[in-house]
């Protein structure tokens, strides 16, 4: 199995043969897969997705004709046919063996009393779990869990001498064993001894968030002979299965492009940046809510598909309706692109994405869409959506990173706070990752509320240094000629020099 989008090449290969593990997502963080005929720890708090991913690894057995057994010693051939059904698979295929088949031989020790019970039902389950291998030479193993191991061998030294004598016993055979274990020991700590012996070690974490869905995530903390993808990759469990996102490194990935402007479909904007800003850069939209950030966003991505280019917007904070009855409103029109698949509008639960899944829904737009433009509506709303993230900031550079390496513009909309007078960004400040920074704010002339646009930096050419008057109605977006008569408008309170010249005219009572 494979995962769409997924660029394998920027892996270093090895040449011995691999085995996936039915998730294409750590298939890709491994560089093709698991090294076979080895033993490999599993391990991770309940409820984190341990067994889900051991049934994926036994099911892509399956798929490629193997023989696969699944020994679970904690759940009941009904609990683990409860799980698989949930998520529509189907057990056929994987030879089961769980605990309960074992009592009957158990039985006859539990009456002893010189001997310690446990100690037969230790060897007696183990012999029991030999014979079964035996039996049905599978290829693939996954033993869930150790923890009863433990619980059987009461003593830690047996314990672990145990798991050895297992490990030596498959080392002969060529089969590759996943152990499970759900971190149930002393005080849920870590066993140096079991990392020790197996060739690889992958964790999974569990967090539970003050508000919304809990996050998970994996990491590789060893792997034998393979060069694999450090670090914290988000995870998430759904129907169908685990789905693991790897982390992004934009260095892994250059696609060759030219730097042109990208036009935003209004000339007099336009002109403010010599053409517009360059493909593969970013800008930033700034200023309080309601000045028009949006629709000059959304205004680049209509204009994108009008090239016959693909653009994708990510709302955040407003509703996908109200976005577009604002654009209809401004005599746009997004429905055409829509049917036509060069646009797409994508609604995000702030509550339900982790940074990681949403830089993997960025990344299967940019391989599978070729897109040009994104307009991410709002940054406000990203961060504030995961507001328990770890250095959210770096992941947020790093996408910006991987996105103009592939000739994306990027527009992010940012909400200042405040609505006139001096304005604040608050925790936020985001500029400096931006090449292109639109600055919008809100003035007052003549009794009324007015709006003006200016461009603070361009990275990659030349601006216009002015302060513009803008405004939005039935007829379209306009934008007036410099303030020249006005002074202090970026602080929401000028001052009048001048005539009433440079001010723009309402038409027909459409202005909104």
């Amino acid at each position: 199995m494979t995962l769409p989008g997924i660029n394998l090449s920027s892996f270093a290969t090895k040449p011995d043969p691999r085995i996936s593990t039915g998730n294409g997502g750590l298939d890709a963080i491994l560089g093709g897969g698991l090294t076979p005929s080895r033993l490999y720890l599993l391990e991770g708090a309940p409820g984190s997705g341990k067994t889900t991913l051991g049934l994926q690894f036994l099911m892509e057995g399956v798929a490629r004709r193997e023989r696969c057994l699944y020994v679970t010693l904690s759940e009941t051939h009904d609990e683990l046919a409860a799980v698989v059904a949930s998520h529509g698979w189907t057990l056929d295929g994987i030879d089961i063996f769980e605990l309960s088949a074992a009592e009957e031989v158990l039985g006859d020790g539990r009456g002893q009393t010189i001997i310690h019970p446990w100690e037969i039902e230790l060897s007696a389950t183990v012999d029991l779990i030999i014979k079964r291998v035996d039996e049905t030479k599978p290829s693939r193993i996954v033993f869930d869990s150790l923890s009863e191991l433990r619980l059987l061998s009461q003593d830690p030294l047996r314990y672990r001498r145990q798991v050895l004598a297992l490990k030596q016993y498959f080392a002969g055979r060529s089969i590759t064993v996943i152990l499970v274990d759900d971190l149930t020991g002393e005080d849920g700590e870590r066993d140096a001894h079991l990392h020790s012996i197996s060739h690889g070690v992958i964790t999974l974490n569990r967090t539970t968030l003050e508000f919304g869905a809990a996050r998970r995530s994996l990491e590789i903390q060893k792997m034998r002979g393979v060069q694999f993808s450090a670090g914290f990759h988000d995870v998430v469990i759904e129907q169908g299965g685990l789905k693991v996102f790897p982390r992004l490194i934009a260095s892994d990935f250059h696609t060759p492009f030219i730097g042109e402007p990208m036009t935003s479909g209004i000339g007099e904007l336009d002109a403010l940046l010599q053409g517009g800003p360059l493909r593969g850069t970013s800008a930033v939209l700034t200023g309080p809510a309601g000045t028009g950030k949006s629709s000059i966003a959304f205004s680049y991505a209509l204009e994108a598909c009008r090239r016959g280019e693909n653009a994708t917007v990510y709302e955040f904070d407003e509703r996908i309706g109200t976005l577009l009855a604002r654009a209809r409103s401004l005599g746009q029109d997004p429905d055409g692109p829509i049917e036509a698949g060069c646009l797409k509008l994508m609604q995000i639960n702030p509550a339900e994405v982790s940074p990681g899944q949403f830089a993997w829904m960025v990344r299967k737009e940019v391989e599978e869409r070729s897109i040009k433009v994104l307009v991410l509506d709002s940054l406000n709303g990203y961060l504030a959506s995961m507001p328990e993230e770890k250095q959210l900031i770096l992941q947020l550079h790093e996408l910006l990173s991987y996105l103009n390496q592939q000739g994306v513009l990027t527009l992010m909309v940012n909400n200042q706070h405040g609505l006139v007078g001096t304005m604040n960004t608050g925790s936020l400040n985001i500029s400096y990752v931006a090449d292109v920074l639109f600055l919008f704010r809100f003035f007052e002339a003549e009794g009324r509320l007015r709006k003006a646009l200016s461009v603070l930096k361009n990275r990659s050419g030349a601006h216009e240094d002015t302060i513009r008057e803008i405004k939005f109605d039935r007829h379209g977006i306009r934008i007036g000629q410099p303030l020249v008569e006005f002074s202090g408008i970026l602080t929401g309170t000028p001052k009048y020099i001048g005539s009433r010249g440079p001010l723009m005219e309402s038409r027909d009572n459409g202005e909104f």
